[in-house]
């Protein structure tokens, strides 16, 4: 029997999901697979949850006996119940807690991460973490870092270590900005209403502009693009936002809402000077011959397979030499939180088979 000892940090809706998951898959996992994987640590930004063994009741037991904790914490109480094969899983969207990944690294614990922030800060930061990661034998799982579920990023690095000459990665990378221009090319409604509509369905973030900026999905293609050895920076991401200027950061999400309206005429005579059949998609698209980085809105013909995109589905088309004209597809759902939940999990299985 091998035992996993996990330290979960975040418990928004992935995190709890995740827990959940591992807590149903508890007992298939030692009968099928000889694994044991235990969760003796779990934290939000604040508070920690120290146990042996963490159950079906952990959100009661977090709420009466968590604690105020800092990451030091975390690593002597792995260390005083002798804790094997730990792993730090960062389900946080922080730019702080990537700080403390090195330190996790050093004191023996591998890492697995939803939180895109390590691999998209500078390339610097990014060569150091995977050197300290190989100086200590220590491995970092990232693959809902991109697709959420889907197998992304274990493609690109299939193709790219094959000896594959990758020469453009394109697709819709966002789930909520495929449900919102998916519906707003079908459907006769405004602009704003569709946005609106996918506020509610807890699609988008918070401030909707975070999706409408380009940001996430630049943060993506930087990661693909990095898997393939290119040297580049999030600045060198040439970004079309969809926020027009009137209407960015320096307004309040409520002013934002209460204007939103300004959106339709924009979008509206974009979806009219298209032509016959087509649709419009927001895409990401990284081009290694011309080395290029490009987040844009593009008319695509309707039957194209980025054309038919429905729901909140993404798509990755992949260019190579041996997918020249017709490029490999991965489609999926790509955001929610039990697929990302079940990709985490997913890289948690994964590394255990290696420790195994």
């Amino acid at each position: 029997m091998t035992t996993i000892n996990l330290a979960i940090f975040g418990i928004g809706n992935v995190g709890s999901t995740l827990i959940n998951q591992i807590q149903k898959l508890k007992h298939k996992l030692k009968n099928e697979q000889q694994l044991d994987i235990r969760i003796p640590v779990i934290a939000n930004s604040k508070l920690a949850f120290f146990a042996n063994e963490t159950d079906g009741n952990w959100k009661v037991d977090f709420e009466i006996f968590s604690e105020p904790y800092n990451i030091m914490d975390i690593i002597k109480y792995f260390k005083s119940i002798d804790a094997k094969n730990t792993i730090a899983i960062d389900l946080t969207a922080s730019k702080e807690f990537v700080n403390n990944y090195e330190l996790l690294i050093e004191n023996g614990f591998h890492i697995i991460s939803a939180n895109k922030v390590a691999n998209t800060l500078s390339h610097k930061f990014y060569e150091n973490l995977r050197k300290v990661l190989k100086r200590n034998d220590r491995r970092f799982l990232y693959e809902t870092n991109v697709g959420a579920g889907l197998p992304i990023i274990e493609t690109v690095k299939n193709l790219h270590q094959s000896g594959e000459n990758i020469t453009k990665i394109r697709g819709v990378f966002s789930g909520s900005l495929s449900y919102i221009f998916n519906r707003f090319s079908e459907e006769d409604l405004p602009f704003n209403e569709i946005l609106n509509n996918a506020s509610e369905a807890g699609l988008t973030e918070p401030d909707p502009r975070d999706d409408l900026s380009g940001k996430d999905v630049a943060r993506k293609l930087l990661i693909l693009a990095r898997e393939l050895g290119v040297k580049a920076e999030l600045s060198q991401v040439k970004i079309e936002s969809l926020v027009p200027k009137k209407l960015n950061g320096q307004t309040s999400l409520k002013q934002f809402r209460a204007r939103s309206y300004e959106l339709n005429s924009v979008f509206e005579n974009s979806k009219k000077i298209q032509k016959p059949k087509s649709v419009l998609r927001y895409v990401g698209e990284l081009d290694t011959v011309n080395n290029s980085l490009e987040v844009k809105l593009i008319s695509e013909p309707k039957a194209s397979p980025l054309g038919q995109l429905k729901g909140a589905d993404t798509l990755f088309e992949f260019y190579t030499e041996a997918y020249k004209e017709q490029p490999l597809v991965i489609q999926g759902a790509g955001a929610g939180k039990t697929v990302t939940a079940r990709g985490v999990l997913s890289d948690v299985l994964k590394l255990s088979a290696q420790l195994h």
